[in-house]
């Protein structure tokens, strides 16, 4: 089981994701638009580089929804690859039986 507040903290970062994404995208499209002035997109750059980092998707990390787990994440899931496994065999996800041929 993962500390409590590691999961607490990409909690948190997901909403900051979420709040600032909207934002972040059109100040990145600003960065990148060559019909624009240089000083335009200069004002951009510098904006989106006083952004709190915590608000960039990149810094986000995808967690088991069970145990908090960081890595072997199942996306489709949401969970990790040992609670995915236990949850199948028990018959615990619709549609998931283990394969016999």
């Amino acid at each position: 089981m993962c500390r409590k507040g590691l999961i607490e903290r990409e909690k948190r970062r997901a909403k900051k994701v979420d709040r600032a994404w909207d934002k972040r995208a059109e100040l990145r499209r600003l960065a990148k638009d060559l019909t624009i002035s240089d000083e335009d997109r200069q004002e951009a750059q510098t904006k989106l580089n006083k952004m709190p980092r915590d608000t960039s998707y990149i810094r986000r990390r995808n967690r088991c929804q069970l145990t908090g787990r960081p890595r072997g994440y199942l996306r489709k899931f949401q969970l990790s690859r040992l609670c995915f496994r236990e949850l199948a065999s028990q018959g615990m996800i619709p549609g998931i039986f283990k394969a016999s041929w």
